[in-house]
């Protein structure tokens, strides 16, 4: 189809599931009641545990019932911990409960999981007992004690190593489940925060389970396929397309503690894994790994990939070194999940350079700053409508009519571009936008041109005040190797290729950038650095 303004209508050929996340586990039960649904993907293969389907109710239903022993339909209860089978466990049983799910990312330290305790008016918590160098369980626990004097909030902390046991108190319970509805609260997930202070978006079951019914149908997944899951769980990566994408197509799920090149190998020829999403890097780590061209891939046929868009020569490189066929994907913890999707018959451009096509059921347009579409190939936000946008931030009602406007339109906050053929490019965020002497710049240009110079591994280009122009770029480079281009070469470099107004003036090389669970640049701590540096 040939587009003539920057608006799609959403497809509806496609009937969304009136259905909670709970009744989407009871249909893939009585549908494929044997069918493997979770492998835990863990290290030694002979203690890997695997459910059926129905054994995923059976194990749901009992910790729905427990729940409900410490909890009321409708409390919010938090879970901070990595990548496990009690971390779907919990997900399933809590939504069958009708518990609000608050997913804590096990990175954060104890003044951000604090923050979210607070903001979220959590009461519950299951922790895991340790990840990486923190202690979840301990770290929680002293929280609670701390904040009892003046935020009573949290009345229990759990381990989450002991769900099996916890769930044991519902096995034998005969009491009902709550009646839960499709439009009912699920989960609160916080946003990424590459802009500052995380923001909890409330959703609700209709949107995730029709995002997992929709992703699956986009990537052309059936019973036959083994989903490997190496995203966060707290994260709708991990936990709706990884998770109810799977279960509504009745797949099985391999779920990996976190991404490891070297399991992640093994566990693609182990479990004969099909199809896997991934970032970027995650893809760039395992071809570079040394197992790779050892490891036996033949099984898997589909790889996506998002966070950031792919150059089209990576897209080649991928496809042909992993023997599948490769596409993107985009969305937003506001949006559920999934928004834009390439097809699979896409070409490498179409791969690497655009986010894709809308999913059906998502009504999208590139709007100017009055809301109205634009004409093709002119820039302006990205925003959609449909199904899957959040109930809103919780309590944060002007942050969520800043994001929703009163026609239900959700503001990505994402510039971009959209072609005849209604494939969108990213070209920046509306809050990175440089506003320099009343010309806009936007970042995402200047970056995909610093790398093409030889140099250059990764760019970030972020606006600065400047007293004579309001703004000025400067730029935050990761190098190749060890040569550093000077000033004078990269602004050369530039000035061939962009105008001279968009050229940083400022270069700072580093070593890593700070990124944020979905992989992106968090250039607010990028600004911080350089206010610092500044003393400014």
């Amino acid at each position: 189809m040939t587009y003539t303004t920057s608006h799609i209508e959403a497809d509806r050929s496609i009937p969304l599931l009136d259905l909670t996340v709970g009744d989407l586990l009871r249909r893939s039960a009585e549908l494929a009641p044997d069918h493997t649904a979770l492998v835990e993907g863990t290290a030694a293969r002979e203690s890997r545990r695997r459910y059926s389907y129905a054994q995923l109710l059976t194990e749901a239903e009992a910790g729905a019932r427990a729940l409900l022993g410490q909890f009321q339909p409708g409390e919010h209860v938090a879970i901070i911990a990595p990548n496990m089978a009690e971390w779907t466990l919990f997900q399933l049983s809590a939504a069958l409960a009708g518990l609000v799910i608050v997913t804590i990312n096990p990175v954060l330290r104890p003044n951000e999981v604090r923050h979210i305790l607070v903001q979220s008016d959590t009461v519950g918590v299951f922790a895991a007992d340790r990840y990486r160098d923190q202690d979840l369980h301990a770290m929680v626990t002293a929280l609670q004690a701390e904040m009892q004097a003046e935020v009573p909030l949290v009345r229990q902390v759990f381990r989450l190593a002991d769900w099996a046991e916890f769930a044991r108190a519902g096995a034998t319970s005969t009491a009902a489940l709550p009646v839960v509805k499709p439009h009912d609260h699920v989960m609160i997930q916080y946003t990424s925060g590459t802009t500052g202070a995380p923001k909890g978006a409330l959703l609700h079951h209709f949107g995730l389970v029709n995002s997992g019914l929709l992703i699956a149908e986009r990537l052309q997944r059936g019973r036959d396929d083994v989903w490997l899951n190496p995203m966060p769980m707290f994260h709708t990566g991990g936990c709706v397309m990884g998770t109810l994408g799977v279960m509504a197509s009745l797949g099985s799920q391999v779920v990996m503690p976190e991404f490891d090149p070297a399991l992640m190998l093994r566990l693609i020829e182990e479990e004969r894994a099909t199809y896997t999403l991934v970032v970027p890097t995650m893809a760039m780590a395992l071809m570079e790994h040394p197992n790779f061209d050892t490891t036996d891939l033949s099984s898997l046929q589909l790889l996506s990939s998002g966070a950031t868009t792919v150059p089209p020569e990576l897209v080649r490189r991928i496809e042909a070194r992993f023997g599948v066929t490769f596409n993107m994907v985009m969305g937003q913890t506001e949006s559920g999940s999934v928004i834009f999707m390439s097809r699979l018959d896409a070409s490498p451009a179409q791969k690497g350079e655009t986010l894709g096509v809308p999913l059906a059921q998502w009504e999208t347009k590139i709007a100017d700053e009055t809301g109205e579409p634009v004409p093709i190939e002119a820039a302006g936000e990205i925003c959609c409508r449909g199904f899957g946008v959040m109930a809103g931030y919780f309590n944060m009602p002007e942050a969520t009519a800043q994001a929703i406007d009163a026609d239900g339109w959700l503001h990505t906050g994402d510039i971009g571009v959209m072609a005849a053929d209604g494939y969108t490019r990213i070209t920046g965020r509306v809050k990175d936008m440089i506003i320099r002497g009343g010309e806009n710049i936007f970042p995402r240009e200047i970056e995909d041109v610093l790398i093409t110079h030889e140099a250059i591994a990764d760019a970030a280009v972020l606006g600065v005040p400047d007293e004579k122009w309001g703004e000025q770029p400067v730029a935050f480079l990761r190098l190749k190797g060890s040569e550093r281009p000077s000033d004078l070469e990269l602004t050369e470099f530039l000035r061939e290729r962009i105008a001279r107004h968009k050229v940083p003036r400022e270069w700072f090389v580093v070593d890593a950038f700070p990124m944020n669970a979905s992989g992106k640049v968090q250039k607010f701590l990028l600004r911080e650095r350089y206010a610092a540096e500044r003393g400014a």
